[in-house]
This record gives structure tokens, C-alpha cells and sequence, in this order.
């Protein structure tokens, strides 16, 4: 907490009879940001921008959670904590957002705003919060993946899991994308890593014994292509099979070098932590979003507006990067 929230906390403590109504309605609202796990490398960097956004707004009390595993079970008693807590907003990254409906319309009935990133499927959310269209980005892997592969060869799609929304929304884009290149060979897809390194390693091993003559594989959650490039890597198949998917520059930087993988993509998740705080706000604020709207936030500045599943809205972006041996030293994270 800043020290000006803490003056603002201890005033409303000293203000004295007669003020306390109206100093309580001025006390700063509480907004909550709960990830998929605490400790992975890109939920560290989406708290960085939730910190980011406290520093910046000395009237909003910002914070991150997450549970010790990549669980939905988990993630759904760090909110029913929340609820019981009363904050006034909560900004999730939903495991499985199915699994969350439930919760997320229990926090919305005691009066606490949801909003939500990377599950366009919910219906029970103010707000959620897409970096680009998830279809149109599991195809861009593809066309990296099947470019690399000269569009022929057997492939494969990993996932975090096959309850992980957009992981499976870019598989489907992938898949969707090799239908037109008759010699690419789509098997065994969606491997769940369940967002462990090591279970992607271990996956990828078991994939290049049962397919010797495989030629690609599209990660989907943050860690998979390390797990996958030290599989590669260690098979001494750095640049016969082709490794592309999401990732962070400085995990994946080793093998880049090494050409166990052969291009990342990401948005930054310290610009999403941020843009998921920034727009709690707005919605606690009564904010209208309007077609075209700049956020303030790279990759947020002409946000598209669609009607979500529910009675909220979704606002997609245009914040996706590609990094590659080239250019992955530029970005320090």
C-alpha cells in the first residue's frame, strides 16, 4: 500500500463521529487479480503491471493472487475467499472458465465486478478481455509451424489444459489453418501440460518415441515450448523438427539459440495485468465502452467491442508480438 493510502486508511479511522458516512464512501475500492498459479515466469510478469496500476492510482487498492497449482478447484476458493473478503472487483485469468461460472455469478450477485481474460465464453463476466482474436492467433502459429515444416510432415497442438479456453481456441485455429496444405498430418492434438514444464518435456519425449518421423509442434500454454525444445534438443533433432507456440522471450531464449525452437509469440502480460485493472475500474466507475476506444495500454489503443455469451462485453485487442534467435533479446522479460 502506498503512503498515501495509508493516510487516506488512517483518516478515515480519526475523522471522528458526524464524517463517518461519508469518508467511508471514499474509501478506495479493492480490486483483485487472480491468476492461473502463483510462481510461473508469466504470471510474475503480469504482476507487474497489477503493482504498475497501484503505484500509478492512489485511489485503487490493487493486488495479485493465485493458487500454488494450475487447478480450477484451487483458483475457484482464492474467489469464494474474495467474495467473502467483500472486494469490490475481481480480475481473473480463468484455468477453466466453464468451471468458474458458477462462483463468478455468486460474485456478481453481492455487488463485486468480474472481469476476466482469455475466456470469451463466459457468460457470468462484466467485462472479459481478449489481446487479439484466438483463431486468428493459432492459425498465425500454424503458418509459422507449417512454413518451417515446407507444409508437410506429421504435427501436434499442446494445451495447458483442455478446460483452457483460448489454448483450445488456438489449437482449433492451428488445426483449421493445416487443412489446406494436403501433406501436413495433424496427430495426438492437444496434449494437456496442465502449465508444467516438466509434464510438456516429459509429453514431448513420449511423442517423438511413438512418432519418430514428426516434424512439429505447436505449444499453447507459457511453458510448453521449453519443455518441448529440451525434449528436442536432447534428441539432438534441433532443427529437423520445428517447435513454434507461446512463450516468453528470456524462457525460451536458450532455445532459440540453440534452434530447438524456432519462433514464440506472446502479448505482454504486464500490459494485460494492467489493461484488466485499468478496465475494473472503469466498470466499478460506471465507464460506457465505446467501439475503437483507446485503453491507454499498448495493443489496447482501438479496442473492438463484441456482445459476450452472457449480458457482458468483450473487448479484443491487438497486442500480439513475434519473437524469434533474431529480435528476442529486445524484450527483457
Amino acid at each position: 500500500m502506498s503512503a498515501f493510502k495509508k493516510i487516506a486508511a488512517c483518516a478515515l479511522v480519526v475523522g471522528g463521529v458526524g464524517v463517518a458516512g461519508p469518508l467511508a464512501a471514499q474509501e478506495s475500492p479493492t480490486i483483485v487479480t487472480v491468476v492461473k498459479v502463483t510462481g510461473e515466469n508469466w504470471f510474475k510478469r503480469m504482476e507487474e503491471g497489477v503493482v504498475a496500476y497501484d503505484k500509478e492510482n492512489a485511489d485503487v487498492n490493487a493486488s495479485q493472487v493465485g493458487p500454488a497449482k494450475a487447478d480450477a478447484a484451487q483458483q475457484g476458493r482464492l474467489i469464494e475467499d474474495l467474495i467473502a473478503k467483500k472486494v469490490d472487483a475481481i480480475a481473473v485469468v480463468p484455468m477453466d472458465p466453464s468451471a468458474l461460472e458458477g462462483v463468478f455469478k455468486r460474485a456478481m450477485k453481492r455487488g463485486i465486478k468480474v472481469i476476466t481474460h482469455e475466456a470469451d465464453n463466459l457468460k457470468n463476466t462484466q467485462v472479459d478481455i481478449e489481446a487479439f482474436d484466438n483463431t486468428a492467433f493459432g492459425a498465425h502459429f500454424n503458418e509459422r509451424l507449417s512454413e518451417c515444416m515446407g507444409h508437410t510432415g506429421k504435427w501436434t497442438s499442446f494445451v495447458g489444459s483442455l478446460g483452457s479456453l483460448t489454448h483450445v481456441q488456438w489449437a482449433d485455429g492451428g488445426a483449421e489453418y493445416a487443412k489446406q496444405f494436403p501433406g501436413m498430418e495433424l496427430v495426438s492434438p492437444k496434449n494437456e501440460s496442465f502449465n508444467d514444464a516438466n509434464k510438456a518435456y516429459d509429453k514431448a519425449k513420449e511423442l517423438l518415441r511413438r512418432y519418430p518421423d514428426i516434424k512439429g509442434f505447436q505449444g499453447g500454454a507459457a511453458i510448453d515450448v521449453i519443455g518441448i525444445g529440451r525434449a528436442v534438443e536432447e534428441a539432438g533433432l534441433n532443427g529437423k523438427v520445428c517447435v513454434v507456440g507461446l512463450g516468453l522471450p528470456q524462457d525460451t531464449g536458450r532455445y532459440l539459440e540453440s534452434g530447438a525452437v524456432q519462433s514464440i509469440s506472446f502479448w505482454d502480460p504486464k500490459d494485460a495485468g494492467f489493461v484488466m485493472n485499468k478496465v475494473a475500474k472503469m466498470v466499478i466507475d460506471g465507464v460506457e465502452f465505446t467501439e475503437g476506444m483507446d485503453l491507454g495500454v499498448p495493443g489496447y489503443n482501438k479496442i473492438h467491442i463484441k456482445k459476450g455469451p452472457g449480458e457482458g462485453v468483450i473487448l479484443v485487442g491487438q497486442a500480439w508480438v513475434d519473437v524469434d534467435k533474431s529480435n528476442y533479446k529486445d524484450y527483457p522479460f
